[in-house]
């Protein structure tokens, strides 16, 4: 029984299974047939969404309320007791200000005004000199602290004024240690010192309170005498002036005895003017190169003086490496008591026996020298050898110097 109905199953299952694939087959078979094409004149329309608008800030809330009133300022003046006190108005006083500034604003508008009217109805006159930049206020501040507010002046200089030796043998003082300054060993020069207000000895002598004022002689030089200060030479020209210097205690009390040099030199056979100061600022602008001082000199000079010798005299000659050309030569009329011929030659630059060089180069012979003219001032034709004369502000002025 049960392999008959193992067998009925098996057969049904086969039969089952070949219908299905005949059915499946009919119906490929009857299905209809599909054509597929596309036309060319298919078109896309694409288009974008519009952008999204931006959001809008929104508005402040937290803004403080505006004030419905006039903003009110406080001010804080002091009351005629003194105190402090607080109130909503100006004072006074800056209001005032406030109105003298705008009437002189209109005045110095209508000024202005009037300026430029009398400005276009005058001629243009040249311009002249540009001013000089204003400094910074840095700038002026260092200037007076530093160098205008700086009292006194240098050591070295002080002593030479007050008469204690030159420049140079104040300089070996100070380096030797023989000066000393408020009670301390003074080694530099440079150091700023005022005799009024600091105690100075030298070699343990007391520094005079008082400097001597500056003085300026002309000299008219005799021969045979040397232009140096040195105590021992016995014929210079500073000897000259014992009697002047003896006097100046009586009248001058109280003030040291100046210390007189010359201004420049002149050699021993040489006479004529020559300046004598105890000035160092003025000796040192008038024998400076820069100074440009014109020196006139007086050549008496033996035998005939021709014209060739003016010439030789003229071409100049090399001294010291230095080629030397005088400004002026000029052959002088002769004098009916002078039998030798005397030649005028100005020089400008002075270099040692400049004007001897250029006579000697020319062939001839000097027979005396005698100089005559610094810059502008003239020696006094009736002052004699061996006298001398103060000058005055005028003379000072022709030597180029403003005291």
């Amino acid at each position: 029984m049960a392999a008959t109905t193992a067998i009925a199953a098996l057969s049904l299952h086969s039969f089952s299974k070949s219908h299905t694939h005949i059915h499946t087959l009919s119906l490929f078979r009857t299905l209809p047939r599909l054509t597929c094409s596309f036309s060319s004149s298919i078109k896309f329309n694409i288009s974008f969404a519009p952008p999204k608008p931006k959001p809008k800030p929104k508005p402040e809330t937290d803004a403080p309320n505006e004030p419905d009133g006039p903003l009110l300022i406080p001010w804080i003046v002091r009351g005629e007791d003194g105190n402090l006190r607080l109130q909503s108005e100006p004072p006074p006083s800056l209001l005032k200000a406030m109105v003298t500034a705008q009437t002189g604003t209109k005045k110095d508008k209508k000024q202005t005004k009037t300026r430029a009217a009398a400005a276009a109805t005058t001629k243009p006159q040249k311009v002249g000199a540009v001013a000089p930049p204003q400094h910074s206020k840095a700038a002026r501040r260092f200037y007076n602290q530093t160098i205008k507010d700086s009292s006194g002046a240098r050591l070295s200089k002080v002593l030479a004024a007050s008469g204690v030796a030159s420049r140079r043998s104040c300089e070996e003082l100070i380096f030797e240690g023989k000066v000393t300054v408020n009670g301390s060993v003074c080694n530099t020069p440079q150091t700023r010192v005022d005799p009024a207000k600091d105690v100075i000895y030298v070699n343990g002598n007391r520094l005079p309170k008082r400097q001597p004022h500056k003085v300026y002689l002309a000299l008219n030089k005799p021969k045979g005498y040397i232009c140096s200060a040195g105590e021992n030479e016995s014929k210079s020209v500073i000897s000259l002036f014992d009697d002047y210097l003896k006097n100046w205690g009586k009248k001058h009390p109280g003030v040291p005895t100046p210390r007189l040099f010359t201004v420049g030199r002149l050699d021993v056979a040489t006479t004529g003017l020559i300046i004598v100061t105890n000035d160092g600022d003025f000796a040192q602008k008038l024998s400076h190169p820069s100074s440009n001082l014109s020196k006139e000199y007086i050549a008496t000079v033996d035998g005939l003086v021709h014209k060739r010798h003016l010439i030789d005299i003229s071409d100049g000659t090399t001294i010291e490496g230095v080629h030397c050309v005088p400004d002026i030569v000029e052959l002088l009329p002769r004098q009916p008591d002078m039998q030798r011929a005397r030649i005028r030659i100005v020089v400008h630059e002075g270099r040692k026996h400049e004007v001897r060089e250029l006579v000697k180069n020319a062939g001839l012979e000097i027979h005396s020298l005698k100089r005559v003219r610094v810059g502008g001032f003239r020696l006094p034709p009736d002052l004699g050898l061996g006298k001398y004369i103060e000058l005055n502000p005028t003379n000072l002025n022709a030597l180029g110097w403003k005291s």
